[in-house]
């Protein structure tokens, strides 16, 4: 849809973006005055506020070029519905109309983006220029035209974020539907700053999915080349699970420290732009030295690469800034995030994620942390495994048994019913759900793309090697077969389909993390009995920790941006660098014995999603909380019952789901109660 299109949680921007130009209002207040006691002589007083609302939304929208004083009038007296009946039947055919054109939309648009997004080989010039065409961007612009959408203002309310949280409860699911369907109403943003938004995040997306490091090709400081020359990985999520990895090995903490270095290149814009997604050249991290592969290949450049990383996030702040005139009630990405994607106020989230940042059990934790490594914390210690029980096996062990199983990812698709069967949900359900998903090989590092319509299907991205999908693409197509489930329940089983969805993507996460810690049960190699509930806890506190301060610096570095909006790219570099240090002086260096650290600026998502982050973190904090639900035989049935509630507030959602407001509190007394019964 149209809003969801423009999040900030959702898009990204590059160059060349439309001037942020406010649009011409075409309608005066003598006018919408005139209009509404019409209006209200014509269907009585017990329409008047009915009335004066809708006239009120219309001449909000409504610009020079729709027409002048003469036609608003004439078309809200045309088209004001007043028969409840009436409404009902306009409401169901624009729900299903919707349906079918954002849907058919959707999947035209996953047409064009496939070689991009699959692992299909390289990408042709065509494929580059027809990922840049989107169908959709005029039709926001259209329904206004046709003035489809003045029909829907004139005659349903508009609702903000204060309505749904204060009235909300309070509303049958008839109620709650149309109020979703006002949602695609509710901005009018012109064609170009969409498609230029679309276009731009497209370019994004790219840089970051052939931004991979070639492992083998990594010299440490005593020569040796300690990855396998086979191993590429792409930053972040590559770089940061084979940190993780490596903790199961004997020789991983120099492994480790020289991913640190790979890292600190990167975030610093250091590193030399011919190592990237490049298998001709060896690299020194720590002295930053290039040679060429192969003898007698001539020398390369060590020229760093430009300030690309923050350009293009610079780049979408500009894209984002042009959308900022044409939505008075989020006027900034910011808001947008907050108030219309995560419909939680920037300040509840910044509260609750510092309730963990700042907690005591994180101290308590880290120091136990440390006691398990029988060494000084160190900055990537944020992505310790060892609650774990993979911690067990090493990655070479996992990625022989995944392989075997899983080939190729026709075999990921073929078991998915035996998957979805282990998890808890019943043989019939598992076929029906198995029967609406589809799992492709993916070019990045794997992502859930949802459907839109219901005889559509959702898709499943994940990397596979020739050699057989590893390890690290299983466990993230676990973790994104979570959230097809949800995707496939919160549209296919909903009585609305504008009530498809879940909450905010935090929701969804959440559901996908339920899948993904069960991975090592679905392969046989831990029992469901075997679980230990004190190390989840403790697992997920810490990995709840990494990711709120990564999320912190995220959405401090964009109000830096909204506070200097001409910033250049170095600018925005050290900005980004001085926020990730100052985040880590604050809520890290207390626990790990070191400052100044700026790993906590590593994340990809601040390329190509902003302000997504910190969904990864509620999502943390919601998954914990349903966790209790999500047990033993229930599993299925639980979780199909909360993702059928659909798109209504985080917090009607929640109370709906386990009968309390979202809080950290649940996770937070688990880990005092483990940290507890830890012998001293």
């Amino acid at each position: 849809m149209l809003r969801a299109l423009l999040l900030a949680s959702t898009m990204i921007a590059c160059a060349g973006v439309v001037a942020a130009v406010a649009p011409t209002v075409g309608v005066s207040d003598e006018t919408m005055q005139a209009t509404a006691i019409s209006l209200v002589a014509r269907h009585g007083q017990g329409q008047a506020e009915r009335i004066r609302l809708g006239v009120r939304q219309v001449a909000q929208r409504w610009w020079a070029e729709d027409g002048d004083a003469a036609a608003f009038k004439a078309f809200c007296e045309e088209s004001f519905l007043a028969e409840p009946a009436e409404l009902e039947r306009t409401a169901l055919r624009l729900e299903r109309v919707l349906e079918q054109v954002y849907g058919r939309l959707h999947e035209s648009r996953r047409e064009l983006l496939e070689p991009l997004d699959l692992d299909l080989g390289p990408v042709p010039k065509v494929d580059e220029l027809l990922a840049n065409l989107d169908l959709e961007a005029h039709v926001g612009e259209d329904l206004f035209r046709t003035k489809v959408a003045f029909l829907a203002l004139l005659n349903f309310p508009v609702r903000t974020l204060a309505d749904y949280l204060r009235d909300g409860p309070s509303w049958d699911r008839t109620t709650w539907a149309w109020a979703r369907m006002m949602d695609a109403f509710a901005d009018r943003i012109p064609a170009a700053v969409v498609q230029e938004v679309t276009r731009t995040y497209t370019a994004n997306d790219q840089y970051i999915s052939d931004y991979n490091i070639m492992m083998g090709n990594l010299v440490a400081a005593d020569g040796t080349r300690p990855f396998p020359t086979d191993l590429r990985l792409i930053t972040h999520w590559g770089l940061r699970d084979e940190v993780k990895s490596q903790y199961a090995e004997v020789d991983g903490l120099g492994k480790q420290r020289l991913i640190a270095q790979v890292m600190g290149r990167i975030v610093r814009q250091e590193i030399p732009a011919v190592v990237i997604n490049n298998p001709t050249v060896l690299w020194r991290p720590d002295t930053n030295e290039v040679r060429p592969a192969a003898a007698g290949a001539p020398a390369p450049s060590a020229e760093r690469e430009p300030d690309t990383r923050f350009a293009r996030i610079l780049d979408y702040f500009k894209a984002q800034r042009a959308v900022d005139p044409y939505v008075p009630t989020a006027p900034t990405a910011i808001a947008r995030s907050f108030e219309q994607g995560r419909q939680m106020p920037e300040q509840e989230v910044e509260k609750l994620l510092v309730s963990v940042l700042a907690a005591p059990e994180v101290g308590q934790l880290g120091a136990l942390v440390q006691k398990r490594l029988g060494r000084p914390l160190e900055a990537f210690d944020i992505w310790y495994t060892g609650f774990k029980p993979r911690g067990r096996f090493s990655e070479a062990e996992l990625d022989r048994v995944v392989a075997e199983r899983y080939p190729t990812a026709e075999a990921f698709q073929n078991d998915l019913p035996k998957i979805l069967t282990k998890l808890g949900f019943a043989p019939e359900r598992a076929r029906w759900l198995a029967d609406r998903i589809a799992v492709d090989p993916s070019r990045g590092a794997g992502h859930a793309m949802g459907a839109v319509r219901r005889e559509d299907k959702a898709h499943l991205r994940t990397r596979v090697a020739r050699e057989g999908m590893s390890y690290k693409g299983y466990n993230i197509a676990v973790h994104e077969l979570g959230h097809n489930v949800e995707q496939v329940f919160s549209l296919n089983g909903i009585d609305h389909w504008f009530l498809n969805g879940v909450p905010n993507t935090a929701f969804t996460e959440a559901f996908a993390f339920s899948f993904q810690r069960r991975d090592l049960e679905l392969l046989g190699l831990q029992k469901p009995e075997d679980v230990d509930l004190a190390s989840e806890a403790l697992n997920d506190l810490w990995a709840l920790y990494e990711i709120s301060g990564v999320s912190l610096v995220d959405m401090r570095t964009w109000r830096w941006l909204y506070a200097h909006p001409e910033a250049t790219p170095a600018e925005l570099r050290e900005a980004t660098l001085r926020t990730a240090r100052e985040v880590w002086n604050e809520y890290y260096a207390p626990v790990f014995g070191l400052g100044d650290q700026e790993i906590l600026a590593i994340y990809s998502h601040t390329v190509t999603n902003p302000l997504y982050l910190p969904d990864y973190a509620i999502g943390h904090i919601i998954a914990f909380q349903v966790a209790a639900k999500l047990q033993g035989p229930a599993f299925g049935a639980e979780f199909e019952r909360m993702a059928r509630q659909g798109l209504v507030t985080p917090d009607a959602w929640m109370r709906g789901a386990v009968g309390a407001p979202i809080s950290a509190e649940t996770l937070l007394a688990a880990a005092r109660k483990a940290l507890a019964a830890i012998p001293r």
